[in-house]
């Protein structure tokens, strides 16, 4: 498994456990161009700097499926709000292996954000018991002339996780 395959995996199984576990509680991100910068055990991210085109039908469908894996996989999902911050706790299971996350977002959803997750592994993954997360996104204004809203642009290739059919927020 390729490094980029390896980290597209590991984002999707925290943000699907994490971020956008409980939709109903998470707030929401402002419509537009946000920049989304990770990084992994302190380093950046093989994936580097992505950008995506949120509108709140994207962002609905994203949450949507994360809401449907979670309850597939998982037994515990927690959020609570504290001030400024939400707080997640999951307890997942994905094929045979067992991961718990704890994950702290703060900032404001309008105009930038970061999430600092911290997932265990068990067994290992790739040789990693525990892995340390952060997620730094803001805001860059309206999506780009030609984007629709659920582009996500990622070293230059753009994957469409779809959303209002046609919308340039």
């Amino acid at each position: 498994m390729t490094v980029i395959r390896l980290a597209c995996s590991i984002l999707v199984l925290i943000l699907a456990q994490t971020a956008v576990s409980a939709a109903d509680d998470m707030p929401r991100r402002k419509s537009g161009l946000w920049e989304v910068k990770m990084s992994m055990g302190g380093k950046a991210s093989p994936m580097g700097t992505m950008q995506t085109c949120v509108d709140q039908a994207s962002d609905d469908l994203m949450q949507s499926n994360a809401k449907r894996a979670t309850a597939k996989n998982c037994t515990r999902s927690d959020i609570k709000r504290d001030g400024n911050r939400v707080l997640v706790h999951s307890e997942c299971t994905l094929d045979k292996m067992k991961t718990i996350s704890d994950a702290v977002f703060s900032g404001s959803f309008d105009s930038g954000y970061r999430g600092d997750i911290t997932t265990q592994y068990d067994p290992p993954m790739a040789g990693h018991g525990q892995m340390q997360m952060t997620i730094e996104a803001r805001w860059l204004g309206p999506c780009k002339t030609g984007q629709k809203a659920g582009d996500i642009v990622i070293n230059g290739q753009t994957l469409s996780i779809g959303g209002a059919k046609g919308a340039t927020p």
